[in-house]
C-alpha cells in the first residue's frame, strides 16, 4: 500500500512533465498579454520609486547611483548587431515578459534583447574606479560602454559588476547591454520557466531583473568582499576580507569592529590577507524569536609595522605572535576604504531530538521544529522581481504571524534585500538550487540511476551554485542548501551534496527534496500530496522530513491569473469551510509525525497562488488570505511544544 500511494503522489507531478516533453521543444511563438491582476506593490510602482533602496545590505558604501528607471529596448535577430534605431523603452529592473516593464513581450532563444541609457559621474568620484553592478541579468550578457567591449556575463541569478572605468568619458557615456536567454532551449539553470506556461511551470524571464547601480571605490585597492561565519560554540566570528587583488606589504592592515547597535563589543587588527576573528562575549543569540543582528565596521587601515626591521624570512606568519602584534598595531594614517555589514550568533547542526535514535534539527544546540511553506517569489505583474521592499516585508510577517518559523525559497535566487529582511525579521531560509535541464536528463522518481549530463552543462550548475552560496554566504536566515528537486536534472548527487557541505560546513545539505534520494546529505525528504501526508521513513544517520505536502487549491473568482484557465490545486476545493477541514487534517498528520517519528520539519505547499496554481495561502494578487491568520497559528502551534 506504501508504495501503491507513494506511485500515485508521484503520477501528477509526472504527468504534468509529461506535458511538458513535447512543449519543452518547441520555440517560444507564445504571445504574452499584460497581467489581469496586479498586486497593490504592483500598481504602486513608477519609473521614479522602481527599487530605490540600497541593493547590497551586507557590505554598504555610503557613496553609489541607481540606475532603475527608463532604459532603450531593442528586440532583434541575435545574429544581427547592435541597433541603430530602438523600439521604445523599458523599465528596469523589470525583465522583458512582465507588465511592470511596459514591454510585456517574449523574448526568443533566435533573438537578442538589446538595452542602451546614458549615465553621467559624479565630480566627486574622480580618481576613483567606478563599477557597474547587476543584480542580476537571464542569461547571458554583453557589454558595451561608448562602443566599447567591457565584458561579459553567463548566468541568471547571480550579481556581478563589471569596471567600467577605463571606458568612461567626461560628461554623458552610453552604456548598451546585449542579452540572450535560451529558456527551455538550454540546459541552464533557469527554475521554473518554460515558453509555454502551464501547470507547474511559468512565465520565462528574460533580461535585467534586479536592480542595476554604480558604485566608486578608491583606487587601486579596495574592500571587494567580506565573508562572515559565526562560530557559536566558541563564541566568536570568522571574518575573512577579501580585496580586489592581494595585499602584500606588512604596513596594511583591515580593523574589524563589531557593534551592538553603536557600542563596541569587540575590536580588532589583523594584517591584511589574513583571517581574522573576533569575540563576542556572552553573545546574544539569532533566532526567529529573538533576530538579533550585530553590526561590523570592516576598515583598510595604514599601520606601523609591529616587526619593523625584522628580516622577512624570520617574521612570524599565520601563527598566534603574528595575531597578538597587529591586534595592538598602531594605525598610521586614515582608512584607504571602509565598508559596513552585520552578522549573527547561531549555529545550525543536527542531533538528538524527541524520538530516540533519529536525528533532529538543531538551531543554536536546541531541537527546534522547522514550519515553513513553499515559496516561489513569483509575483502576476513583475513575474521573479518583487515589486519592492515594502511587498517582501508583507510576505515575511505575515508567514511569521501565522507561526511559520521557516520558507523554502523554491528554485528561484532572491535578491539579496530579500534576505536581508529574513535576517532581521527572523526567518530560516532553506534556499533551493535553480533547477535547469533539457528532456531526457530528468529522474523518475523510481529510478535509482542518474541521466548522463554533458560536461559543460554540469560546469554550468556547479559554477551557478558556487556563486549562489559564495553570494548568501553571510545570510543567518539561510540555514540550508537544497542541491537538487526531485528529479529534475539531478546528477551526481552524491557528489555535489559532499562537495557543498565541503565549501559550506556551517551549513546543512539537504542533497535532495522528494523522489530519488541516494543516502546523500544531512536529510532525508519526501515529498506527499496525498489528503492525509505520507509518512518518511526512520533514518539513523540523517534527519527526517516532508519538503513538500499540501496543495489544497481553492480559486478564488477576481483573483485568478487566467480565469480561462484550469487553475487547479493536488486537492481542488470550492469554500473555505472545505479548505480548513483539509489543512488541518494535513497538519494533524505533520504534529503526529513530529510526536511519534521525530519528523524535524514540514513544507506545506505554498505561500501565494502561482499563475495557474491555485493552492496558496494567498491568492496570487495577495489580496486574499484563505485561511485566517490567527487559525494558522493555532494548528501550527503543537508543533512548537
Amino acid at each position: 500500500m506504501k508504495t501503491l500511494n507513494y506511485l500515485r503522489s508521484c503520477l501528477f507531478f509526472w504527468i504534468l512533465l509529461g506535458i511538458s516533453t513535447t512543449i519543452f521543444a518547441q520555440s517560444a511563438t507564445n504571445k504574452l498579454t499584460p497581467a489581469t491582476i496586479l498586486s497593490r506593490w504592483e500598481k504602486q510602482v513608477t519609473p521614479e520609486n522602481a527599487w530605490r533602496e540600497y541593493p547590497r545590505p551586507q557590505l554598504v558604501r555610503s557613496a553609489w547611483q541607481n540606475l532603475n528607471g527608463w532604459w532603450e529596448y531593442a528586440i532583434r535577430p541575435k545574429t544581427e548587431g547592435q541597433p541603430a534605431k530602438f523600439d521604445g523603452q523599458i523599465l528596469v529592473p523589470f525583465c522583458v515578459e512582465s507588465t511592470l516593464s511596459k514591454v510585456t513581450k517574449p523574448l526568443t532563444d533566435a533573438q537578442r534583447l538589446w538595452y542602451r541609457r546614458t549615465v553621467t559621474i559624479p565630480a566627486d568620484w574622480k580618481n576613483q574606479r567606478v563599477l557597474l553592478h547587476f543584480g542580476a541579468v537571464d542569461y547571458e550578457c554583453n557589454l558595451w560602454v561608448n562602443g566599447g567591449l567591457v565584458g561579459s556575463h553567463t548566468g541568471g541569478s547571480d550579481p556581478f559588476d563589471f569596471d567600467i572605468t577605463d571606458f568612461l568619458k567626461s560628461g554623458q557615456n552610453t552604456l548598451v547591454l546585449g542579452v540572450t536567454d535560451p529558456t527551455t532551449e538550454g540546459e541552464q539553470p533557469r527554475g521554473k520557466q518554460v515558453f509555454n506556461p502551464h501547470s507547474i511551470w511559468y512565465t520565462p524571464v528574460s533580461g535585467i531583473w534586479q536592480t542595476v547601480w554604480l558604485e566608486p571605490v578608491p583606487n587601486p585597492v579596495f574592500i571587494e568582499e567580506v565573508r562572515l561565519t559565526p562560530e557559536l560554540d566558541s563564541s566568536r566570528v570568522r571574518v575573512e576580507v577579501l580585496t580586489n587583488r592581494p595585499i602584500t606589504n606588512p604596513t596594511t592592515g583591515f580593523r574589524l569592529t563589531a557593534m551592538d547597535g553603536t557600542q563596541t563589543v569587540a575590536t580588532t587588527i589583523i594584517r591584511a590577507g589574513r583571517t581574522g576573528f573576533l569575540s563576542v562575549k556572552n553573545p546574544k543569540l539569532w533566532s526567529p524569536d529573538t533576530p538579533f543582528l550585530y553590526n561590523l565596521k570592516v576598515e583598510i587601515v595604514p599601520v606601523k609595522d609591529p616587526f619593523q626591521g625584522t628580516e622577512n624570512r624570520n617574521r612570524p606568519r599565520h601563527n598566534e605572535a603574528e595575531r597578538s602584534a597587529y591586534a595592538k598595531a598602531e594605525v598610521s594614517g586614515t582608512p584607504i576604504d571602509a565598508v559596513t555589514s552585520y552578522f549573527a550568533m547561531r549555529k545550525i547542526s543536527m542531533g538528538p531530538g524527541n524520538v530516540a535514535g533519529q536525528p533532529f534539527l538543531l538551531l543554536n544546540n536546541k531541537p527546534v521544529f522547522q514550519n515553513g511553506p513553499l515559496d516561489q517569489g513569483w509575483w502576476p505583474g513583475s513575474l521573479l522581481t518583487p515589486p519592492s521592499d515594502d511587498a517582501m516585508v508583507f510576505e515575511i510577517d505575515f508567514l511569521k504571524k501565522s507561526g511559520f518559523n521557516m520558507l523554502r525559497k523554491h528554485i528561484k535566487v532572491e535578491p539579496a534585500r530579500y534576505y536581508y529582511h529574513c535576517d532581521r525579521l527572523g526567518i530560516l531560509v532553506w534556499q533551493d538550487m535553480p533547477s535547469g535541464f533539457l528532456e531526457g536528463q530528468n529522474m523518475d522518481p523510481r529510478e535509482t540511476v542518474e541521466p548522463l549530463r554533458r560536461s559543460k552543462g554540469k560546469e554550468q550548475f556547479e559554477l551557478e551554485l558556487r556563486r549562489m552560496m559564495n553570494r548568501l554566504h553571510n545570510h543567518p536566515s539561510i540555514v540550508t542548501w537544497v542541491v537538487h528537486n526531485e528529479g529534475w536534472g539531478q546528477y551526481d548527487n552524491v557528489r555535489l551534496a559532499n562537495w557543498t557541505k565541503a565549501l559550506d560546513p556551517s551549513r546543512l545539505v539537504n542533497a535532495v527534496s522528494g523522489w530519488s534520494d541516494l543516502g546523500a546529505g544531512d536529510f532525508y525528504d519526501i515529498h506527499t500530496y496525498e489528503e492525509v501526508p505520507r509518512e518518511p521513513a526512520a533514518k539513523k544517520d540523517r534527519v527526517i522530513v516532508v519538503g513538500e505536502f499540501g496543495g489544497i487549491g481553492w480559486p478564488i473568482t477576481g483573483h485568478l491569473w487566467n480565469p480561462n484557465n484550469r487553475n487547479w490545486g493536488y486537492q481542488t476545493y470550492q469554500d473555505k469551510d472545505a479548505v480548513l477541514k483539509a489543512y488541518r487534517t494535513k497538519y494533524a498528520k505533520m504534529v503526529e509525525m513530529y510526536q511519534k517519528l521525530g519528523v524535524s520539519a514540514a513544507v506545506y505547499t505554498q505561500t501565494t497562488d502561482v499563475e495557474g496554481e491555485v493552492n496558496g495561502l494567498l491568492t496570487y494578487d495577495r489580496e486574499v488570505i484563505k485561511i485566517p491568520v490567527e487559525t494558522l497559528r493555532e494548528i501550527h502551534a503543537p508543533l512548537f511544544k
